[in-house]
């Protein structure tokens, strides 16, 4: 499907606005945007990039909405006091918000793959992209998270793939309630837990998601999913790495300190192994979910374990960075308890102390999750792990400040762990530097801020010097 209408993006650095805004592009539309990350001179190598594809920047001023025919696309999160926003009132032109506009593409591409749930949708919605790549179909992806694979010297921020096949892949977010525009053929749901919503509204979501689908592949190791399962009268393929009543199960997992193999098992009497270059269990998990959709797509399960191989996957998902005077540095997009819980639990599989900075990710989730960040970091960090926590992640905007990264330092050491929050995160640099010793690994978490890797990087580049 080609576009020719005039966007502009408000925000077209965000995770999921850069890659909406390559699809688009790519598909012959007229693109701008702006961010406010350009104007405070972050990340200036992926607006480098966007330029480069030909899509005009504009300081976040107003200045670049000058025409009452743009569509102005915003995130339901831009306030109307932007002046974007007041630009294009002022002007008359329309406003479309992401999702609304990615549920467009998508409900109208021939075979829409919709990948939902709290944790593991960049990676598994990667594997599936690349799973189809690799048997030649062509897939159009739009992702969250920049695709290993995809990456080239002409393509460097790849969180986005256009092809001319049937399948549009997607990332289907809950956290604005948007998952409802999506009506999938395909509904891959890889969990439930607590994060943006209450449990109560994220049945109500998740549910109607699968049952809008011609095909849900739902994992039955997460309690919420697999009740949904239970009640689920459509199509569906299910998955674990316990249950042996599943359709697809994981067997003789191996973990590796980057990597994991396993024997994946097909009801229907196939087997193939599958050598993953990215840890953890929960990566088997996301694998099963890519598979079986892959199987609705008609690829072999022998192509899909054989692709999966060569999967290389996402940034900033337990990223190796590198290791310098036996000091390993690794980078992490763990924002949520979820997704915490799975990291922190996939490296203690290997020896050495854990130094773990976490930037979370706002104020508001902070504040919403509180006691189960803290009980989070309680479980799953060892007694001589570290937490090192800088104040949340905040780039303007009215927000509530009422719980701040001190009074989750606090409540992890109440429960008996090293925990400490600092000002900022040449404070925490400061600490790590002055903590660190042969052996440790430390791990820098966070969403929302691109600049977490590059902190990764420059604490590499310290310990290469030291």
């Amino acid at each position: 499907m080609s576009e020719t209408k005039d966007y502009f993006f408000c925000g077209i650095g965000g995770s999921g606005m850069l890659p909406l805004a390559m699809i688009v592009n790519a598909r012959g539309a007229h693109v701008e945007g702006s961010d406010r990350a350009l104007d405070q001179g972050r990340s200036n190598a992926k607006f480098d990039y966007l330029r480069d594809l030909g899509i005009a920047l504009h300081p976040q001023d107003g200045s670049g909405v000058v025409r009452a025919n743009q569509i102005l696309v915003a995130s339901a999160a831009v306030e109307d006091t932007v002046p974007d926003i007041v630009a294009a009132n002022k002007r008359g032109a329309s406003r479309l918000s992401r999702a609304a506009l990615l549920a467009k593409l998508f409900n109208e591409s021939r075979r829409p793959i919709g990948v939902a749930g709290t944790s593991g949708k960049s990676t598994t919605t990667g594997m599936i992209g690349w799973i189809l790549h690799h048997a030649g179909a062509s897939p159009t992806v739009m992702n969250g998270a920049v695709m290993k694979n995809f990456v080239t010297e002409e393509a460097l921020f790849a969180s986005a793939l256009v092809g001319d096949g049937d399948a549009f892949i997607s990332e289907v977010d809950e956290s604005d309630g948007s998952i409802a525009m999506f009506s999938p053929k395909i509904a891959v749901l890889n969990n439930i837990s607590l994060d943006h919503k209450t449990m109560d509204e994220l049945r109500t979501l998740f549910g109607g998601f699968i049952n809008r689908a011609e095909l849900a592949v739902l994992n039955l190791d997460n309690d919420e999913t697999a009740r949904l399962a239970a009640s689920h009268d459509g199509g569906k393929l299910t998955y674990s790495l316990t249950d042996s009543s599943v359709d697809l199960l994981a067997s003789k997992i191996e973990p590796q300190r980057f990597g994991v193999s396993f024997t994946v098992i097909h009801s229907g009497g196939d087997s193939a192994d599958v050598t993953l270059k990215m840890p953890g269990r929960h990566n088997v998990s996301n694998a099963l979910a890519a598979i079986a959709a892959a199987l609705a797509c008609g690829v072999s399960l022998t192509d899909a374990a054989e692709a999966l191989g060569t999967f290389e996957g996402v940034r900033r998902r337990l990223e190796y960075v590198g290791t310098e005077n036996e000091v390993t540095i690794i980078d992490d997009f763990g924002h949520n308890p979820d997704k915490i819980s799975a990291s922190l639990n996939t490296l203690h599989e290997f020896s050495g102390r854990l130094l773990v900075m976490f930037q979370p990710h706002g104020f508001g989730p902070l504040k919403k999750m509180k006691a189960e960040f803290v009980q989070t970091f309680i479980d799953h960090l060892e007694p001589d792990d570290i937490l090192v926590m800088p104040q949340p992640a905040y780039f303007g905007g009215t927000v509530d400040r009422s719980v701040t990264s001190d009074d989750i330092a606090l409540g992890v050491r109440e429960g008996g762990r090293n925990a400490v929050a600092l000002a900022d995160r040449e404070a925490c640099r400061t600490y790590l530097e002055s903590e660190v010793r042969s052996g440790d690994r430390i791990v820098i978490m966070g969403a929302r801020d691109d600049t977490l890797s590059d902190f990764a990087q420059s604490i590499l580049k310290w310990l290469s010097k030291k």
